[in-house]
């Protein structure tokens, strides 16, 4: 494991050959993850609950006599009596930030503008009916993600917002999740995790209620699950594993760079994570520090991380001036991006592709993940350039409203039926020709 080196990419000494491979995500070709969940869905759709009872003991290792998919209200309880009063008072403040910055997103719930003379015109806002929260387990337990999820759906008002997350090798939810849950406002935590989750939503079974939508980061398998079952719920974003990138000028300390640098690829060896800089110094700084900060990670955190940082998709990015180093960062789109420098907000008008951007060395993305209260759930694999982060609107829907007077339509009816005819619609014309001024002339008589 420590035979493996973080690796230093000098942009000015490869190729855009070598140069574009440090752009691919681990979840780029997600076509053998697809064939591999796609009889797991299969069977979900044929079997239901037993396929879900069946796989939780195949991938997650529940017990033998795991055979209810609903949380039981005492687990809740449970939850409460066995999470530390540390960590619950930690998911106590997440939650209150969390729900104060969602629902300062939240929109007005209906606007109308008077376009032109009797001519309104507007959008009104309403949420979903129901909403599946999906919170991973395969690396760790994410409570963070539980609040993250369900808090926006239930600000937002969804009708129905359902948990789902893997059971443990006890056959339980993970309790820090169960305590987020509630805290969020959800009680149903149905333990069912991966691609089966996805098919449970999109089909429903006798336990799971079927969802409009999903929600929620996961592995490849989640994310080709989500493909595969797009025409039967919708997917939400594709949140696949983390990724971060560290944008440092000359005038940044290389040990912090380098300890945020480890925050997200830690995540697992099938994260992505760079720090670019154009100050040499700087990049030696970090990658002198780098080793030094493993003395406080576990085996498995530091086997994830050199797994990442001596390959293509993580280390050192050393670019010839900040305009590279501002163009690798936008076409790399990252979904975390931290700025490390004396004046960040120099820097933020030249980023138009980030997931999220946290600006000096004081907003490390520890603080973003878990309590400053923006969402953690944010597009990778380079989505960010047409994407956003998770937010109340991914569980609200907009309806345009119009409104025209009868003062309004006389102006609007001749450009109307001229268009229509153009086109050769000719009921579509007759809607607003000599014909609706007859019946309205003739209503008046």
């Amino acid at each position: 494991m420590t035979d493996r080196q973080v690796r230093l990419h000098d942009l000015s000494q490869i190729d855009a050959a070598a140069r574009d491979r440090l752009m691919v995500r681990s979840e780029e070709d997600l076509q053998g993850f697809v064939d591999a969940v796609r009889p797991i869905v299969a069977d979900v759709a044929a079997e239901g609950d037993a396929a879900l009872i069946r796989y939780a003991r195949k991938f997650d290792g529940a017990p033998a006599d795991f055979r209810q998919i609903a949380t039981p209200v005492e687990d809740f309880a449970w939850a409460e009596k066995v999470v530390s009063r540390e960590v619950a008072a930690a998911l106590e403040f997440a939650a209150d930030n969390i729900r104060r910055y969602h629902q300062a997103q939240m929109p007005e719930e209906m606007w109308l503008k008077e376009m032109r003379p009797g001519v309104f015109a507007g959008e009104r806002w309403t949420s979903i009916d129901s909403v599946a929260c999906y919170v991973p387990r395969g690396k760790g337990s994410f409570p963070s993600v539980a609040l993250m999820t369900a808090i926006p759906a239930v600000v937002a008002g969804a009708s129905r917002v359902v948990m789902l997350t893997p059971p443990g090798s006890d056959g339980r939810a993970d309790a820090a999740t169960l305590l987020a849950a509630k805290l969020a406002g959800v009680t149903e935590v149905y333990r069912v995790g991966g691609a089966q989750a996805v098919a449970a939503a999109a089909y429903g079974t006798a336990s799971v209620p079927r969802c409009l939508k999903i929600v929620g980061p996961g592995s490849p398998y989640l994310i080709a699950a989500k493909k595969l079952l797009a025409d039967r719920i919708d997917p939400g974003m594709l949140a696949g594993p983390s990724e971060a990138l560290i944008l440092a000028d000359e005038t940044a300390d290389g040990r912090l760079a380098a300890l945020d640098l480890l925050v997200e690829v830690e995540h697992g060896p099938d994260s992505s994570g760079f720090l670019v800089t154009p100050s040499r110094a700087v990049a030696e700084a970090a990658l002198a520090a780098i080793p030094t900060y493993f003395g406080k990670m576990s085996e498995t955190r530091i086997d994830y991380t050199l797994t990442v940082l001596s390959s293509e998709r993580g280390g050192i990015v050393l670019t010839p001036n900040l305009q590279a180093a501002y163009d690798f960062v936008n076409d790399y789109a990252p979904e975390h991006l931290m700025i490390h420098a004396r004046e960040p907000y120099q820097h933020l008008g030249h980023i138009r592709n980030a997931g999220e951007i946290l600006l000096g060395e004081m907003t490390s993305n520890t603080l973003a993940n878990f309590v400053i209260g923006p969402n953690n759930v944010l597009p990778t694999s380079g989505w960010a350039k047409t994407m956003s982060p998770l937010s109340v609107f991914d569980y609200m829907k907009r309806a345009t409203v119009a409104h025209v007077t009868p003062s309004g339509y006389a102006g609007l009816a001749g450009p109307a039926e001229c268009l229509a005819r153009y086109e050769g619609f000719d009921a579509h014309a007759n809607a607003v020709s000599e014909t609706r001024a007859a019946i309205l002339a003739a209503r008046k008589e």
